[in-house]
């Protein structure tokens, strides 16, 4: 069995202008949309868990002081 209760919002007339747009535009009523839209911002996000560690590369040690303007300038040959 599926209850729906009835309620009242203060929603402005520029939000409400455009809920009935959208809700034509998708051919729904104005209760189904604003009921999906209110569903997908109460939704958990779902757990990330675990990453993956990073892959470690080895890059031959440090080659350029990259706080030393003329050093990085002098390494891209300008």
């Amino acid at each position: 069995m599926v209850f729906h209760m009835k309620t009242t919002l203060s929603i402005s007339d520029a939000t409400m202008r455009a809920v009935k747009r959208e809700a034509a535009r998708r051919g729904q009523t104005m209760s189904e949309l604003v009921e999906s839209a209110l569903r997908q911002a109460l939704r958990q996000p779902e757990p990330i868990g675990e990453l993956p560690p990073l892959p470690i590369h080895s890059s031959g040690g440090v080659r350029v002081d990259i706080t030393d303007r003329k050093a990085l300038y002098d390494a891209m040959g300008r």
